[in-house]
């Protein structure tokens, strides 16, 4: 067998689909692009070829590509020292701390680390029930918190059918999407929307024993899901709803946080403070496998009387934790949360652009470098140009449009994401929204009225 340095495109692919399994695939449908170098929002496949990154890869590489800050310092622990178990104190574990402590909101300042979202979100569950010595988590349909037993249940979107029953427990109520929500009446205000939904949350409450109620779980801006912003009054009604009744807010920032929406985390644009944050993918822009679990001071002093029942081998691992020290270093040094704010307007403006000249676009919604653009048939229904957790002939054109004219993008159902990395320039986002608008024609042709 040839060595990987020697390997063509078509042995890469080949291999990969021979001898590994690809997540969420049908096996035998699987077309993955053989990549094989990157840097900044590009990255390049086997045969040379070019591609914006327009998803960070899955919403993670988010201070971009081939940083050769963040490169040395996984080398540098390399030789300093690989691995620890999850008791010991390292210099990269003393060192993380602090500097997260110094982004996070409020007063959550102490951290459990993981190696991704899913499991911060399963030891999230552990401690929230914990702490309050009750069971049910309430949780939204359009929602995704991770693939392992508890994150799945959780989760409010298709992928869960499959995994049912599932973790007992979970009640779920209805997402703060304006475009689509039974509640929202034409001239609705934010705040009489806002209050629409926490009356139907808080009936929900009633029914299902506030007092049984351990954790309200939300992705503060909905993620695979159509990046769903909430309006506002949403979180500050939602954080006051669950000081009520002595629920926990926890906010799963995986997707959202680490500079993604303009702020360190999304929580920050309404000033709501969770009791519990969970956190990956940005944090080390998936350069190392990382998770994070935050908590509150109120769960701190909880756990430093009662033994927390939950453990991994690879918790607090030194070369992700370094990972982590070096991204948030480059966050800090190149400002990409403010150049993601900056971003945004442009990203939101070049989106608005595209609504006003393509029928087939019913809404756009974005928050800093987070947006989505959801393609109707048509703009008075708003019937989608592809059928819930399904596809069309439409957006399957749309999607091979956008690869082989080097965009890489996630389209789902009927949504065409904009997610690139932090580092982006006005230039490149030009660039990959000159591909978006020649794409939209074929999405055109498929609207009805």
């Amino acid at each position: 067998m040839t060595t990987d340095t020697q390997m063509s495109a078509q042995e890469i692919v080949e291999l990969t689909k021979k001898h590994t399994f690809f997540s969420w695939s049908v096996q035998s449908q699987v077309d993955p692009i053989p990549m094989v170098r990157a840097k900044g929002v590009h990255f390049w496949d086997a045969h040379g070829k070019r591609y914006i990154d327009m998803n960070s890869q899955l919403m993670c590489v988010n201070i971009g590509h081939g940083d050769e800050r963040v490169i040395e310092a996984i080398k540098a622990q390399a030789e300093e020292l690989p691995y620890a178990g999850p008791g010991m104190a390292t210099r990269v574990r003393a060192e993380i701390g602090p500097m997260l402590a110094e982004i996070t909101p409020g007063d959550l300042d102490m951290f459990f680390f993981t190696l991704g979202g899913s499991e911060a979100n399963e030891n999230a569950i552990k401690m929230a029930r914990a702490y309050t010595g009750r069971h049910k988590i309430m949780v939204r349909y359009r929602s995704y918190h991770g693939a392992t037993a508890g994150s799945m249940t959780l989760t409010g979107d298709p992928r869960r059918w499959a995994n049912e029953p599932g973790m007992p427990g979970v009640i779920r109520v209805f997402d703060p999407y304006k475009y689509r929500s039974q509640l929202y009446t034409e001239g609705d205000s934010d705040q009489v929307f806002s209050q629409k939904c926490l009356d139907q949350i808080e009936e929900v409450m009633m029914y299902e024993g506030p007092e049984t109620i351990a954790a309200v779980f939300i992705e503060p801006v909905t993620g695979t899901n159509g990046i769903i912003v909430p309006p506002e009054g949403y979180l500050q009604g939602l954080r006051a709803l669950c000081d009520t009744y002595g629920i926990l807010l926890v906010a799963d920032e995986v997707m959202a946080g680490l500079g993604r929406c303009g702020e360190w985390f999304a929580v920050d644009r309404w000033n709501v403070v969770p009791d519990i944050i969970t956190m990956a993918k940005g944090l080390t822009s998936a350069y190392m496998p990382l998770g994070a679990v935050a908590i509150n001071g109120k769960l701190r002093e909880y756990f430093n009387d009662h033994k927390f029942y939950g453990g991994l081998t690879y918790n607090a691992h030194p070369m992700s934790l370094a990972a982590a020290v070096a991204n948030l270093k480059v966050m800090h040094e190149d400002d990409l949360v403010g150049n993601a704010r900056r971003m945004g307007v442009l990203m939101a403006d070049l989106m608005a652009d595209l609504k006003a000249k393509h029928p087939s676009v019913g809404d756009v919604r974005s928050i800093g470098l987070f947006g989505v653009i959801e393609l109707v048939r048509n703009r008075q229904t708003k019937e989608p140009m592809a059928p819930f957790n399904g596809s069309s002939p439409e957006m399957a054109k749309l999607g091979a449009f956008l690869k082989e004219n080097g965009l890489f993008v996630f389209v789902n159902w009927n949504n065409l994401f904009s997610n690139p990395p932090l580092c982006i320039t006005e230039a490149e986002m030009r660039e990959a929204y000159e591909v978006f608008d020649a794409a939209l024609a074929i999405t055109d042709e498929g609207v009805t009225g």
